[in-house]
């Protein structure tokens, strides 16, 4: 499980070859969610109102990475790490 990215707490991982919809799992405080690209949204799982807030501002910064880490991760490629949010 590629570790994409980590700020205030948050990590952000995406599995190879996962289903769809293009998805991210964000872990935090010992919960853990998986994440739309496209929404954000869950598709499972939770994360505390701050958290949550704090993925959507970085999903709107690097929306595109994400997708082309998503298609990467579908073709069995290595992914790229992200900037984390500041």
């Amino acid at each position: 499980m590629p570790r994409l990215s980590e700020f205030y707490g948050i990590v952000v991982y995406m599995y190879w070859d996962d289903h769809a919809p293009p998805h991210f799992h964000a872990i935090y405080s010992g919960e853990e969610a998986q994440v739309t690209i496209d929404g954000p949204a869950f598709l499972s799982g939770s994360l505390p109102r701050t958290a949550l807030r704090l993925i959507n501002e970085w999903v709107g910064l690097h929306r595109d990475e994400l997708m082309a880490n998503w298609e990467r991760a579908q073709a069995l490629q290595p992914l790229l790490p992200i900037e984390p949010l500041r």
